[in-house]
């Protein structure tokens, strides 16, 4: 028997990367667990192969979300655990930032888990015999320090940080048992990093290296690390934290750059 079994789960963005592994996890711990994601092909062959439930989702369309719920709620008729984890990367230098692009990279990042804790907040709340469940939002490390090279990427996964706190603590005053966390992963070896594993082998090496050295420990972090955190947040084990940012960057964060 798993830490969440008989738990009903939503996972955004599941079809590939994090996203994939929380599904694989939180399926293998007795979970059952619902997922969406815009990439049909992969939704599938993911669903296949777990046994989860793939629903096609735009993120950053609220009917979307209305559509996801309802369906979660007509299955399965409560829901107990939300993972915001759907997100893409950043617009770039601010001198060539796109609005177009920059107006969707806020859609999905920002939009896309304000949508979420909307939509799952509300069905939590209708949990009996009690309002519960556990929220759990997918910032980075870089929504905690910022990424010179890309402001709109920091920007937008700071928001998410901010944004899960006051998530948290307006269902705590409100005596409402949903807990609303964050977690912050480093750089990670899912498919985003696909296309630095390919050409000329130098240019890969030399790319793969300057990577693995962005962490103290020296490398990309695994995706079922990450899933491994997630599930720790989606079970009662972490029944008192909420508010909370939870750190899986190989240090990346705990030192002074160049120290």
């Amino acid at each position: 028997m798993g830490s969440i079994n008989d738990k009903i789960a939503f996972i955004s963005g599941g079809a590939s990367g994090l996203g994939k592994a929380i599904v694989e996890r939180f399926v293998a711990e007795g979970a059952t667990v619902l997922f969406g994601d815009i990439n049909v092909v992969g939704g599938e062959r993911v669903a296949a192969a777990t046994g989860a439930i793939f629903l096609r989702q735009d993120v950053a369309e609220e009917s979307d979300w209305v559509a996801a719920m309802s369906e979660v709620q007509k299955r399965c008729g409560r829901l107990d655990v939300l993972v915001n984890n759907a997100g893409i990367l950043g617009t770039g230098a601010l001198e060539t930032i796109n609005v177009a692009a920059w107006n969707r990279l806020f859609a999905i990042n920002v939009t896309g888990v304000m949508l979420g804790c909307k939509h799952g907040g509300l069905l939590m709340q209708r949990n009996a015999p009690r309002a519960t469940g556990s929220i759990i939002n997918i910032s980075s490390n870089a929504g905690l320090l910022a990424t010179a090279s890309d402001c709109g990427y920091s920007a937008s996964k700071g928001a998410v940080r901010l944004m899960t706190k006051s998530i948290a603590i307006n269902f705590a005053r409100r005596g409402l048992g949903i807990r609303c966390n964050s977690i912050h992963p480093g750089p990670t070896d899912t498919p985003i990093f696909d296309a630095y594993k390919s050409g000329a082998q130098a240019q890969t090496d030399a790319m793969m290296s300057a990577l693995n050295e962005m962490t103290p420990m020296r490398r990309l972090g695994r995706p079922e690390e990450i899933a491994a955190m997630a599930l720790f947040l989606a079970s009662d084990d972490s029944s008192f934290s909420t508010g909370s940012e939870f750190v899986a960057d190989g240090g990346g964060t705990a030192a002074l750059a160049g120290m």
